[in-house]
This record gives structure tokens, C-alpha cells and sequence, in this order.
């Protein structure tokens, strides 16, 4: 493929490699076996080799982890301090997390593949700063007092809407964490660390196990007010039939993506080709919002195909626990199967394999760094989500050719825009049906910024004030005033 391939075993030595203190349960304050006693293997990618076994919970762990929820929601503590004595713990949370942050970049890399370098130095802190981000609207999520008529006075109250049931996929544990509350090695790890931060028993539960068990007994539990869910787009339609079948819980899904990365002719290709390699590869491919789509003007393409190559040879795959590292194995054996097969049928469909395709040998679930060029619109690579390191490059004539092919897609994720031209920038950004536009930037995430989808990408925002909209209710509250025609 061209670029360098590399087991990181000298640097895997120097890592100490934290011991797994949590596989159990996380249930009211307590660790505790599931029901069944069954439990799951947890797989490292790197070496295929069983990192450990986690309580696998199926309907009646969870029904016991809903009703610990609903005790602490109804009767405990939580929902009745100040939002100052709130604010207080979350803060204290977000401190654990940066106190114990080498054990937690540990677990993601173990657990997920997340990069060790990465996690330690930006993204277990970015989640910490999450924390305090919500943590200082605490105290200032308020109603409103409303005008009315003359003979009535009202105002608002903006509620908790109550329990709600988190499913999360498995691509960044500890931000998956923060943002909604989740998966297996890491997210038993936080809850431990809520604890410690003050966070009254029942508040967070942590049931690990599979979508089919666990997932849908949570889709579909009756005393659960709301269910919050990322992943596929497939599983988004079980939860909503789910939700509407048991006791219409509200829905906040943030799903599928397959979103473009356009490239204007003006565009700075030395500065955008590393851009685009980044936006497709980072994380293996396994994120939501990849720009897996490329398109590149024609008067461009070529120079941003010979820069994009160069990129690559510079592009180090190997264990995520090497510093040098950029890209990491696929997170098991079932994804790297697929992403695998995606490839396969790119090159029966008739696109031309630039560089890549091939797994890497020796143990652990490598993928080269895959690049498809020729590609059309109609292609399986070009319109299914892959969530793997492969990118298709297409070629492009116009700015309305341009954004009608982005939009040509069931998907509404994310989008990026790379041109000096503020007319085509901002022409661009109205006209996508996507619901994060990045311009001259991508993977631009900010505590401030929601991130969400368009289509069948889902709705209801991540991030940002918007979201916490969705785990709230407004009540309206009248009252006649004296005299009024009313009493």
C-alpha cells in the first residue's frame, strides 16, 4: 500500500497496562454479577487474545437497573439538591477523570482501539471539560414567566423528563460516556468514579451486553420515560417501533452516516489533502461523522490525488498503545470481517483500488488504509456506511453537481466544505441536508457546538445547550388573578 506497517511491540513493552478492576454490573451504587451469571468476552483487537470477562445483563438485570433509577428519580436525593450541590459533584467527577486519565486512555486503547497517545494527552480531558460544561448549567436551567391575558397570570417549569435508557455503541467509550452515559470496560471505570465524585446510588446504572437482550429490553422497558440511542440506522428503526409499542417513551437517536468531503478547485490542497485523510481514517474509519465521500473538483483532482498519496505513505498502522501510530485495528473480528467484505464488493462493482485493501498479517484486526477512485454514486461503497478505513474519491464538475451528488444519500450527518470562496461556502452550507457543515476544518467539535443529524441520520442534538433540551419537559402553570371572569 505504500505507507508504513508497524506491530509496535518495542512500544507495547513500555506501557503498563493497567489491571481490569470492573466487569461486572454497575446496579444502585453496586458492582454486582448478572442475574444469569453469564457473562461475554471482551476481545483485544490488537492481539485477538481476551482481555476479560463482563457480566453479560440481559431483561432482568436491566429491570432491576431501571428501578434503582426510577427510586432515585422518584424518592432520592439527586433530583432535590441545589443545582450549586450538583454542579459540585459533576465538577468532582470531571477531576477523577483527569486525576486518572493514563488508566482510562489505557482501557479505550485496550477496549477499542482508540489511540493510547491521543486519548491521554486530548480526549479523556475533553471529556472531563463535557462534564463541566454541563455542570455549570446546573444551577440556570430556569421556565419563563409568560404575558397571558389580563385576567391570568402563567409561567413555565422545565422538568427532567425522568429515567432514561442509554445504548451506545463502542467507538469512543469515554466520550460515549460523557455524552450520553455507557459501554463495557471504561464505562464501568467512570461509574466507579461517579461514586467517588458524590453521585447518589441508582443515579447511574451500568448494564453491559448485547443490543438483542439488553438493548431491547431497555427499547421497550415500561418504566423507563426515555430512550437515547447511537448507532445504526437498522437498529434506530427497532428502537422507535419499540419505544411506540410499549409507552410511547420519547426518542433521541443519532445514527448512520455517509457524509461528503468536498474539495473546491480554489481549495489548498497541500493543507486539505491531510485533512481528508484524517476525516476518513481517524479512529480506523470508526466514527459516525467520517468523510468517507470524497468529491474533488476537476480542475484538482489529479494534484489532490498525488498529495493524497504522499499522505499515505507517511500513514503508520499499528498497536494504538505506539505514540508513532495513526491508525489502529478494528475494534473485533465481526467488524473487521465487514469492512473486509465492503471492499471486496467495491472492487467486483468496478472502482479502481488506489492503494490499500488488504488486511495485515499476523494477528490483530489491521486493515490497510483503503482508498477507491472511479467511483459512482450507485456503488454499495459509495452509499452504505462502512465504518472502516475505506474512502471513495469521486470527481466533480460544478458547484450544483456538487451539492445535488452530497445529497443524493439516505444520510444527513455531517459534511465538509473546502474552498476560499465565501460564496460557494456559504451557498454550499445552506443548501446541505446535514446536520454538522464544517468549513475548512472537520471533526470541528466543540462543548458549545450540538452535533446531530438530518434524515435517517436520527434526531436530537449531542452537545452543546441543545442537548439538554431533550431530557427536559415544559409544564405550563395558570392562575386566575383576582377578579378575573375565570374564578
Amino acid at each position: 500500500m505504500g505507507g508504513e506497517i508497524r506491530n509496535g511491540n518495542v512500544e507495547k513493552a513500555t506501557i503498563s497496562i493497567p489491571e481490569i478492576k470492573f466487569t461486572k454490573l454497575f446496579i444502585n451504587g453496586e458492582f454486582v454479577d448478572s442475574i444469569s451469571g453469564k457473562t461475554f468476552e471482551n476481545i483485544d483487537p490488537r492481539t485477538e487474545e481476551v482481555i476479560a470477562n463482563v457480566s453479560e445483563a440481559d431483561k432482568e438485570d436491566v429491570d432491576l437497573a431501571v428501578k434503582a433509577a426510577r427510586q432515585a428519580f422518584d424518592h432520592g436525593p439527586w433530583p432535590r439538591l441545589p443545582g450549586c450541590e450538583r454542579r459540585r459533584i459533576m465538577l468532582k467527577l470531571a477531576d477523577l477523570m483527569d486525576e486518572n486519565v493514563e488508566e482510562l486512555a489505557a482501557l479505550d486503547a485496550l477496549d477499542a482501539a482508540n489511540l493510547y497517545s491521543l486519548g491521554k494527552a486530548k480526549q479523556i480531558h475533553d471529556g472531563a471539560e463535557l462534564i463541566r460544561y454541563y455542570a455549570g448549567a446546573a444551577d440556570k436551567i430556569h421556565g419563563t414567566t409568560l404575558k397571558m391575558s389580563r385576567e391570568l397570570q402563567g409561567y413555565t417549569l422545565v422538568e427532567p423528563i425522568g429515567v432514561v435508557g442509554h445504548i451506545i455503541p463502542w467507538n469512543f467509550p469515554i466520550q460515549m460516556f460523557v455524552l450520553k452515559v455507557g459501554p463495557a470496560l471504561s464505562a464501568l471505570y467512570c461509574a466507579h468514579l461517579a461514586k467517588q465524585a458524590g453521585v447518589p446510588d441508582g443515579v447511574i446504572n451500568v448494564v453491559t451486553g448485547y443490543g438483542s437482550t439488553a438493548g431491547a429490553a431497555i427499547s421497550s422497558h415500561m418504566d423507563i420515560d426515555m430512550v437515547s440511542f447511537t448507532g445504526s440506522t437498522e437498529t434506530g428503526h427497532r428502537i422507535m417501533q419499540a419505544a411506540a409499542t410499549s409507552n410511547l417513551k420519547a426518542v433521541s437517536l443519532e445514527l448512520g452516516g455517509k457524509s461528503p468531503f468536498i474539495v473546491f478547485d480554489d481549495a489548498d490542497v497541500d493543507r486539505v489533502a491531510p485533512l481528508a485523510l484524517v476525516g476518513c481514517f481517524f479512529n480506523q474509519g470508526q466514527i459516525c461523522v467520517a468523510g468517507t465521500r470524497t468529491f474533488v473538483q476537476e480542475g484538482i483532482y489529479d494534484k489532490f490525488i498525488t498529495r493524497l498519496l504522499e499522505e499515505v505513505k507517511a500513514w503508520v498502522v499499528g498497536d494504538p498503545f505506539d505514540p508513532n501510530v495513526n491508525q489502529g485495528p478494528q475494534v473485533d473480528k465481526k467488524q473487521y470481517e465487514k469492512v473486509l467484505s465492503y471492499i471486496e464488493r467495491g472492487k467486483k462493482e468496478g472502482a479502481t483500488l488506489l492503494v490499500g485493501g488488504k488486511p495485515l498479517p499476523g494477528k490483530g484486526y489491521y486493515i490497510e488504509p483503503t482508498i477507491f477512485t472511479d467511483v459512482t454514486d450507485d456503488m454499495t461503497i459509495a452509499k452504505e456506511e462502512i465504518f472502516g478505513p475505506v474512502m471513495s474519491i469521486m470527481k466533480f464538475r460544478t458547484v450544483e453537481e456538487a451539492i445535488k451528488r452530497a445529497n443524493g444519500t439516505k444520510y444527513g450527518l455531517a459534511a465538509g466544505i473546502m474552498t476560499n470562496d465565501l460564496n460557494i461556502a456559504n451557498t454550499v452550507a445552506r443548501s446541505l441536508r446535514a446536520g454538522a457543515v464544517w468549513i475548512n476544518c472537520y471533526f470541528a467539535f466543540d462543548n458549545d457546538l450540538p452535533v446531530g443529524g438530518y434524515k435517517m441520520s436520527g434526531f436530537g442534538k449531542d452537545m452543546g445547550i441543545e442537548a439538554l433540551h431533550k431530557y427536559l419537559q415544559i409544564k405550563s402553570v395558570a392562575t386566575p388573578i383576582s377578579n378575573s371572569p375565570w374564578l
